[in-house]
């Protein structure tokens, strides 16, 4: 089969745009680059990723594109836009021109106002996509469960993945909550509504295990099903909490009561037919 890692990233601390890289969590304070996350590809029989944006800024739109070029995994960006910006549209479509530019994320979780995406002229700019062929990465929390799904009204023909699953609140085990559960439920009702299968260790914390992260895998199944459900790594931010390799093998836990058609699906085809990859 054709594993895909659906969200990953890259990022060189010297770019001096990723000020959310705290003291708290310096642990991954330094470079990642391909050649420190091939040799796990390599070991796992993963054969493309996605290369997501960690930074607010057009230099890294130029730095991710620079490693895609000249990559033999990296199959699909996630390029980063101000969407409110007087040139949010010039840029969209210089974007599009690049074959491997595949979606715009906004850092939605960074912003206090829940609406923001809602504004008109961000609207307006996300109404470009489609035409594009570009999609949106819902970089979520479950307080925007409910504004996803106004904008999904307003623009139904968006193709739209929800990332690291809308983090729900599992720290230390705990469960999901009804919220959680009807709000992504309600979402997995729009066809043109993806999610990702990551991010989930890095929600829950240190000591996560596969067996408490399976109610909400559960739910993510029996909702979007595993045509409409990815799997990534969230690599390297997932270092805070365990292994490129110790996450792959808790996936396959958590899905070992697939078939072996719907675990491809989940593992690798549902990112290539979503990403066009």
């Amino acid at each position: 089969m054709n594993r895909v890692d659906a969200h990953h990233h890259f990022w060189k601390i010297d770019l001096g745009i990723y000020d959310w890289i705290s003291d708290d969590i310096a642990g991954i304070r330094r470079d990642y680059q391909p050649e420190h996350l091939a040799p796990y590809l390599k070991h796992l029989g993963v054969s493309q990723t996605v290369l997501v944006q960690a930074g607010e800024s057009l230099l890294e739109n130029d730095a991710m594109l620079a490693i895609a070029d000249h990559s033999d995994f990296v199959a699909g960006v996630v390029a980063w836009v101000d969407l409110t910006a007087a040139d949010a549209a010039s840029r969209l479509h210089e974007l599009a021109g690049h074959d491997k530019v595949k979606s715009i994320r906004p850092v939605l979780q960074g912003i206090a106002d829940n609406d923001w995406v809602l504004q008109p002229e961000v609207v307006s700019n996300l109404r470009l996509l489609p035409e594009l062929n570009l999609c949106f990465d819902a970089l979520i929390q479950p307080r925007h469960l409910a504004v996803l799904d106004q904008l999904t009204d307003l623009i139904p023909e968006l193709n739209v993945v929800i990332d690291h699953a809308a983090k729900p609140v599992i720290a230390n085990g705990q469960a999901a909550g009804p919220d959680w559960e009807s709000g992504m439920a309600r979402l997995a009702e729009k066809q043109q509504i993806f999610c990702k299968l990551s991010g989930m260790a890095t929600e829950q914390g240190p000591g996560w295990q596969a067996s408490t992260l399976q109610p909400v895998c559960d739910h993510l199944l029996s909702t979007f099903g595993p045509r409409r459900l990815m799997w990534g790594s969230d690599w390297p931010v997932l270092e805070l909490v365990g292994s490129y390799t110790q996450w792959f093998e808790a996936a396959q836990q958590m899905l070992s009561g697939l078939s072996d058609e719907d675990r491809d699906w989940v593992m690798g085809k549902t990112a290539i037919q979503f990403y066009n990859l």
